[in-house]
């Protein structure tokens, strides 16, 4: 196996034994909000100590882009982490939310890990060598027609400055496809696109930690990932769409009418 990519594994796994634990009784967990609707939990900073102790002890000299932390260090290697994506699920009792982790050299996305503890599901892409689910090589889904596929989706419940086009979105993809589906944890959502589960995906307002991994676990996977215009500024921008190339195109066709001039920047 690729040396970083144990790393990260190591790091991710670590980081679930912690989440799985406090999972039992998550009523004891203490939970503060960062602001309105983003809420953090101890077992978040928790998890991400333990990440970035097990990066630093192997990689002391990269650099960390991490949700809880900020960023620190200043190399051409940039871990981005994400402890615990889906938070509001996880203090709520809903096991759906992962563990994301990736490293980008020069800014160009190498390695992923997306670590579901609740399913022990484990997501994993190194640039150039394919995406795996737990070992097993994995693909993005051959659906082509739109109305066969389903399209996962995260609400923009902190920012509403373009709640209105993306509820004029939401229509047109529950109006064309089988089914949209808003599980709650981007990352996981991508792993899935990844993965087959679902055949597209698009969110606003993400941060580069909830998108790095899954971004390239779903090009590995043989998708596209780009932002509202199919670009690819999506860490800059925080809008994403992803999904297998045929599906990509007609998503980015419906959202195109949606689009005001600060979405397309």
């Amino acid at each position: 196996m690729n040396p970083t990519l144990s790393i990260a594994i190591k790091a991710a796994r670590r980081a679930g034994g912690i989440i799985n634990r406090a999972s039992r009784d998550v009523e004891l967990i203490k939970v503060s909000a960062k602001r309105d609707k983003d809420f953090v939990t101890e077992v978040d900073k928790a998890a991400e100590v333990a990440i970035i102790g097990v990066l630093k002890e192997a990689y002391p000299q990269h650099a960390i882009l991490a949700e809880e932390s900020g960023a620190s260090g200043d190399s051409e290697y940039v871990w981005i982490i994400d402890p615990l994506d889906g938070t509001t699920n996880f203090i709520h009792g809903v096991p759906q939310y992962a563990i994301s982790i990736a490293l980008a050299h020069k800014g160009i996305l190498t390695h992923a890990v997306v670590y579901d503890p609740t399913r022990n599901e484990l997501f994993t892409a190194v640039k150039g060598g394919g995406a795996h689910l737990n070992d097993r090589r994995i693909r993005v889904s051959k659906r082509i027609r739109l109305n066969e596929v389903i399209v996962g989706t995260g609400f923009p419940f902190r920012y509403f400055e373009h709640v209105d086009a993306y509820m004029g979105m939401l229509r047109d993809f529950m109006h064309k496809t089988a089914g949209v589906r808003r599980p709650g944890a981007a990352a996981l959502d991508l792993a899935w696109v990844a993965a087959g589960r679902f055949d597209g995906f698009w969110e606003l307002g993400l941060s580069p930690w909830d998108m790095a991994a899954g971004a390239l676990l779903i090009t590995e996977a043989g998708g596209l990932v780009g932002d509202l215009s199919g670009e690819n500024n999506y860490l800059e921008t925080g809008n994403i769409i992803g999904g297998n190339p045929k599906v990509f195109v007609q998503l980015l066709q419906i959202i195109a009418p949606h689009l005001n001039a600060q979405l397309k920047a």
